[in-house]
């Protein structure tokens, strides 16, 4: 910068004052910027020292860069570099120090101002001589802002290389120059901002990407089932993801399984569960299709996967094959409730059932609830049907609830036919029929009502449950209690062994004497029972003669010709009774044709021939 003496400013100096500007400009980093600040001010207005004291995010200045023309054998303004003043003592610093517009000129009297911690150099320059001459104690200082008035840094200029204090000329050229480098400065900080952020950013689509990896690694190549379903929109339901193990598992391909929904794969019957499960993203076990036509016990196990902004975007759902559990499940269920030796249901299945069709409601007003027509409770009809429903507990059961006396092929009796072995999900424990419940105080439960007793004359005869003629339900629940005759010598002749494989051939040949629908149980020891529902007294009656045909034909055991005969009791259950009393009347009954007959009768009740498989 020239003399300010000069009447004019040489065209020189101005192009030299742009290229200092244009050099601002042209730095990349926020560390360039400032050292270009330091040496424009040097090289463009005339300084031989200048220094940057940049306001760090505490709010504290630090020396970020320094330039002198030429380095003073004491080290120059460089061993300022790095050292931090507080931001209260530049404050106090710049209030105390003349105002020369935006510019600050401390003259070296007003040392006392400068607070021990802010970084400062005094040069070894000449002393003055007249008034505007530059003291080495002098200093002049240009603070920058924002455009929103927040102070950048600040920049120290030292030694005018004219010898005397700035003139008009220096300072405005100065003003000039510090308001252009606040500009730069804050442009180099909003770059250097952006490269964090990018930065940040791709560092974060890193983790992301790396994510999504392991999501799909772990997603595709789990060994059992996984899939992902759509929430919202018309995919709603809709698999739009799916793993090769589930594929495997429903022996159907991706894309088959891509176009459909669990809703189209679960058997009918889990319907509601799995609508309730997916709505509480929860866990449920129930059967999915398979390719074959057959269904696939899995346990589901529902995850919703939120956004933090949009809410729920998708429903993840992990798929475990339980089959083989289950199937022991159905297994230990049958073996629970079933005889080891017949395969035909044990006494605590048989009250089971019965104590299904039965409930409190006494026996006349049972009869005026009737509802089914008594056409419709025979064997094959609607009624037998709805005296089945789900909501009475019988959900889940092959379509001959009461036939599981009849071996499935490759299973046990009453297998599920989509199995093929053992009994269906949810088989009942043995409990009677509970609280009242429905509009009619009953929900669909169809009432046992025992059949008239016609006398010979045709009149209706009243028993112990009628104190008047109820409405007339030709049809009832018919108990056939049965007692082996001569089983006791067969076993105590040939041995257990031949006593067992009596009851097994007896067993056969019961089961096959009986409708589909009924009960066949072994009752205990050489007894036998039979429920027959929707039948009525003369259907009875013609049962148990099949039955007495049945067993009394000569059997071949172990080669030898064996012979058993049988005592039959019938009694009728019916609403308003109780199990025991059900099964008392009928053993009675029983025992009333084994006196008429002069059979043999035992003296202790419930005392049993055979116990090996009682």
């Amino acid at each position: 910068m020239e003399a300010e003496s000069e009447p004019y400013v040489r065209l020189a100096t101005l192009r030299t004052l742009h290229r200092v500007v244009a050099d601002l400009n042209a730095a990349r980093s926020l560390a360039g910027t400032l050292q270009a600040v330091v040496e424009g001010a040097v090289h463009g207005l005339g300084f031989d020292a200048a220094a940057v004291s940049l306001v760090r995010p505490d709010g504290d200045l630090v020396v970020a860069a320094v330039w002198e023309l030429e380095e003073s054998a004491m080290g120059g303004p460089s061993v300022l570099l790095g050292q931090v003043g507080s931001r209260e003592s530049w404050d106090r610093l710049l209030g105390v120090s003349d105002h020369w517009g935006t510019l600050r000129f401390l003259p070296y009297d007003r040392g006392w101002a400068v607070a021990s911690d802010i970084p400062r150099w005094i040069g070894d320059g000449a002393m003055p001589v007249y008034a505007n001459d530059w003291h080495p104690a002098d200093g002049l200082l240009a603070p920058m802002y924002s455009a929103g008035g927040d102070l950048l840094g600040v920049l120290s200029v030292d030694r005018p290389r004219s010898g005397k204090r700035p003139g008009a000329w220096t300072r405005e050229a100065l003003e000039m120059f510090s308001l252009q480098a606040s500009i730069a400065i804050g442009n180099a900080r909003l770059r250097a901002e952006m490269q964090r952020a990018l930065a940040r950013l791709e560092k974060e689509q890193q983790a992301l990407r790396a994510s999504e990896e392991s999501f799909r690694q772990a997603f595709e190549y789990a060994p059992s089932g996984m899939a992902i379903t759509e929430l919202h929109g018309a995919g709603r339901g809709q698999l739009t993801r799916v793993n090769d193990a589930l594929c495997r598992l429903l022996g159907r391909p991706r894309a088959v399984l891509r176009q459909q929904s669990f809703a189209d794969l679960v058997h009918p019957d889990d319907r509601t569960l799995l609508e309730r499960t997916s709505a509480e993203s929860g866990r449920a076990e129930l059967r999915l299709s398979r390719r074959d036509g057959g269904y696939q016990w899995v346990c589901l196990r529902n995850s919703i996967v939120a956004d933090a902004a949009e809410g729920p975007s998708f429903l993840l759902t992990h798929v475990e094959d339980i089959e083989d559990r289950k199937r022991h499940e159905l297994q230990l269920a049958h073996r629970a409730s079933h005889d080891a030796l017949t395969g035909l249901p044990n006494g605590a299945e048989l009250k089971a059932r019965l104590g299904r069709r039965l409930c409190a409601l006494p026996q006349a007003v049972a009869a005026g609830h009737q509802s089914a027509p008594p056409g419709d409770l025979g064997h094959g009809g609607a009624g037998y049907a709805a005296a089945l429903r789900p909501e009475d507990g019988f959900g889940g059961y092959p379509e001959h609830l009461f036939g599981d006396s009849h071996r499935t092929p490759g299973g046990y009796e009453g297998a599920d036919p989509a199995h093929g072995y053992g009994l269906p999900e949810g088989y009942p424990a043995a409990a009677s029929m509970g609280a009242p419940d429905g509009a009619n105080g009953y929900g669909d439960h169809v009432h046992a009502v025992v059949p008239p007793d016609h006398g010979p004359s045709g009149e209706i005869r009243t028993g112990p449950f009628r104190s008047s003629p109820p409405p007339v339900v030709e049809k009832g629940l018919a108990v056939l209690f049965c007692d082996l005759d001569g089983f006791k010598s067969i076993n105590d002749r040939f041995g257990h062994n031949a006593g067992d494989a009596v009851l097994v051939e007896v067993a056969r040949r019961l089961s096959g004497a009986v409708r589909d629908g009924d009960t066949v149980a072994r009752f205990g020891g050489d007894e036998f029972v039979v429920l027959a529902d929707g039948i009525g007294r003369d259907e009875a009656k013609d049962l148990a003669h099949r039955l007495r045909n049945a067993i009394i034909p000569p059997m071949r055991i172990d080669g030898r010709a064996m012979r058993v005969g049988v005592s039959l009791g019938i009694g009728w259950a019916g609403c308003g009774m109780s199990i025991e009393e059900v099964l008392h009347t009928a053993d009675e009954r029983m025992y009333d044709e084994k006196r008429a007959r002069g059979g043999a009768v035992r003296g202790a009740r419930g005392e049993r021939s055979h116990r090996r498989a009682g």
